[in-house]
């Protein structure tokens, strides 16, 4: 009787087993995300008080991304003397995504853009210099570790 038990037992698992079994076009069935891409662009020459555009551009599938569901600017200056607000970036068009800032003091500066579209987000960073580096700063560079700024709120 056990042993009668014991094969049907095996026999119906078997069954839930086979059931369960992956279908040939199932990766068809999950949706395929297209990752978000960005160019960070920063003028060649930055001088302090003075207002200076950064752009982003952003492409998706090798489209240029027009009306992504949010592209913000973070920036900070290395020795953290300097923090501006994140703020929300100005849609050019074609792609393009910009921001406008007056830079009070010289130095070495971070900016993070917070970009998201169609379930795509990324965080891309750039180090960029305004005005003349101090003799700290230059020590900074040549150790060549960044200093990754830890911000927990602004989150989208």
């Amino acid at each position: 009787m056990k042993k009668n038990i014991s094969m049907s037992m095996i026999f119906i698992l078997s069954l839930l087993l086979s059931a369960c079994s992956l279908k040939q076009d199932v990766t068809n069935l999950y949706k395929q995300e297209t990752p978000l891409e960005s160019e960070i662009i920063i003028p060649e020459s930055i001088s302090a008080n003075k207002q200076e555009t950064i752009k982003v551009i952003l492409t998706q599938d090798g489209k240029k991304v027009e009306g992504a569901d949010y592209v913000h600017f973070e920036i900070w200056k290395q020795d953290g003397s300097v923090k501006f607000d994140m703020e929300q970036a100005k849609e050019e068009g074609n792609g393009t995504y910009s921001l406008s800032k007056n830079f009070d003091s010289e130095g070495l500066y971070y900016i993070k853009v917070h970009a998201s579209n169609d379930g795509s987000i990324i965080m891309p960073q750039k180090q960029f210099v305004v005005g003349e580096l101090s003799e700290s700063e230059m020590k900074f560079l040549q150790k060549g570790k960044p200093k990754q700024q830890e911000s927990h709120k602004n989150h989208h």
